[in-house]
């Protein structure tokens, strides 16, 4: 095999706005894996927040090239799992190893991995954080776009204005919000959790992610959402599923964090096994690196597959954005 690495600049249309900061641009790490006339694609976007960056990722993968490429691609891939940490890199290596054996088989990476072939999802559509007013047009400018469910960025200040100035934009639609770690602060909460879920809830929110910072998760205990609580940065790999099941109701499977197909769909059996319901997001990404998470993606109970929709432009042959819908190309 030839494994060849590089890093892309894609633009974002106007910025995208979370707790943790904004962003005009996102850098995205592209492998192809190339064998007797095939060419497997996989694509991440680093884990920033975890001290991941495009580079450190594609050197992650350059290091371990001359110790894979001897294999086949079913070989590299059980070999990647233990040569690369989970993250971006081997998220986009796995995807690559996947897409590379399947068109070697003549089959789908669905049929490949098991699994019945896509249809086309509901995605939410996210609304950057940023003040109340901003967020109601933007929120009636997605609804005129037939997005009927819309994920609010959250701060921990002012957040229920937020959403009733969305819910007053977007009245027909179904709402979900994500506070970014941000509803505590210096290891206590900023909140009372669950009165701010009631008030979210009496909106119409129908579910909140990772309300308080990865590794905090105990601040959870005993408090009692009318809204289901959902672990985002909290849930990386199917070994954060036990720790989860303690204090959330659902999980964010992102194939950037859990490092790939192979470990997203251990993840989402986990999952399953301890009665949690399933949410599939992405990072800002094209549609190359949501192609393998729209195949997990089709058992779950929420959509967020919105990434490359969030961008200035997308890849050739890119997934379909149409009335709230997501279709493969």
């Amino acid at each position: 095999m030839q494994i060849s690495a590089v890093v892309e600049r894609w633009p974002v249309a106007g910025s995208f706005n979370i707790s943790r900061g904004a962003k005009t641009y996102v850098d995205v790490l592209v492998a192809a894996v190339r064998d007797n006339g095939f060419t497997g694609m996989g694509e991440g976007t680093a884990i920033y927040y975890e001290g991941e960056s495009a580079e450190t990722c594609l050197a992650q993968i350059e290091a371990i090239i001359p110790r894979i490429e001897t294999m086949s691609a079913y070989e590299a891939r059980e070999a990647t799992q233990m040569l690369l940490p989970r993250g971006a890199a081997r998220n986009a290596l796995d995807a690559a190893l996947w897409d590379l054996e399947a068109q070697q088989k003549g089959i789908s990476i669905a049929a490949l991995v098991g699994l019945d072939e896509p249809k086309p999802l509901i995605t939410a559509f996210t609304i950057s954080l940023n003040d109340e007013n901003q967020m109601r047009r933007d929120a009636v400018d997605a609804a005129a776009k037939g997005y009927d469910l819309l994920k609010l960025k959250l701060t921990g200040e002012g957040d229920t204005q937020r959403v009733a100035a969305v819910r007053d934009g977007a009245p027909n639609a179904r709402l979900i919000v994500d506070a970014n770690e941000s509803w505590a602060k210096e290891g206590k909460l900023s909140l009372d959790i669950a009165g701010q879920a009631a008030e979210l809830a009496a909106l119409g929110v129908e579910l909140i992610e990772q309300p308080v910072p990865h590794g905090q998760d105990h601040l959870l205990e005993g408090v009692q959402s009318p809204v289901p609580l959902c672990a985002d940065e909290s849930c990386h790999s199917a070994d954060d599923v036990a720790l989860c099941a303690r204090y959330y109701d659902a999980v964010n499977i992102k194939l950037d964090k859990a490092g790939g197909l192979t470990e997203a769909l251990k993840l989402a059996r986990a999952a399953k096994a301890r009665d949690l319901k399933i949410m599939v997001g992405c990072m800002l990404s094209t549609s190359l690196g949501i192609k393998p998470a729209f195949l997990v993606a089709q058992s779950a109970q929420w959509v967020d597959l919105d990434g490359p929709a969030l961008l200035a432009k997308d890849r050739k042959d890119a997934f379909i954005f149409e009335n709230g819908m997501i279709h493969a190309p």
